[in-house]
């Protein structure tokens, strides 16, 4: 198999702490966003929708998302389970991880890219090019602080965010709030609960990747 990354993006790092998790050593290759790299050809010839993460399988099928890895990896190598056991964990975790990526990853993301000037005329990833919209940062600020409000409602009754069980919801869910710095936003202080998952997440070795 092999992987490619890149270390200074937050879907990339989702993909890199599953692997950890599951304990497995995959040929790995940075794609620099930085330097448009993953707009080369010779990136373009792996995945033609240019974005990271990648993961080509032994028999060279192309996975270029996260819960398309993530499903593959855990079927291959289901030992710890990520992804749930039982049918009710199993929805749970999608639930979650769905939950995350809209409420949480989608909001940081407007923010972010329809702020950033090196993100000027960039605002959506891929091979095309679309302008910022500032109307829609504005809107995402005010999603982030409604995204931190309902992880705390969760973590209040919850030790993790699919029931009992470390899983992928929990992978998604920290690699987007630890990202949220880059527009300033931070778990509020009064959030207990949702400070003692996320350090709970940090000491685990698969976060420090």
């Amino acid at each position: 198999m092999i992987f490619y990354d890149c270390s200074t993006a937050p879907n990339p790092r989702r993909a890199r702490m599953f692997i950890a998790e599951k304990g497995l050593e995959i040929e790995t290759r940075d794609v620099s966003i930085a330097k448009g790299e993953q707009l080369s050809q010779d990136f373009l010839a792996v995945n033609p929708r240019g974005t990271i993460p990648v993961l080509v399988t032994d028999d060279g099928t192309v996975l270029s998302e996260n819960l398309g890895i993530a499903a593959y990896l855990e079927a291959a190598f289901p030992e710890p389970p990520l992804m749930g056991v039982t049918p009710e964990e199993k929805g749970l975790v999608m639930m979650w991880n769905a939950i995350v990526e809209q409420q949480g990853g989608m909001p940081i993301a407007e923010v972010l890219r329809n702020t950033n000037p090196h993100m000027k005329g960039r605002a959506i990833p891929g091979p095309q090019d679309f302008e910022q919209i500032p109307e829609l940062a504005e809107r995402g600020r005010a999603r982030v602080g409604f995204f931190f409000d309902q992880l705390e409602e969760r973590l209040q009754h919850s030790p993790w965010l699919a029931g009992e069980r470390f899983t992928l919801a929990d992978i998604t869910g920290f690699v987007f709030v630890d990202f949220a710095r880059v527009i300033r936003a931070r778990i509020p202080e009064d959030n207990s609960a949702t400070l003692d998952w996320f350090d709970r997440i940090k000491a685990r070795p698969s976060a420090a990747l």
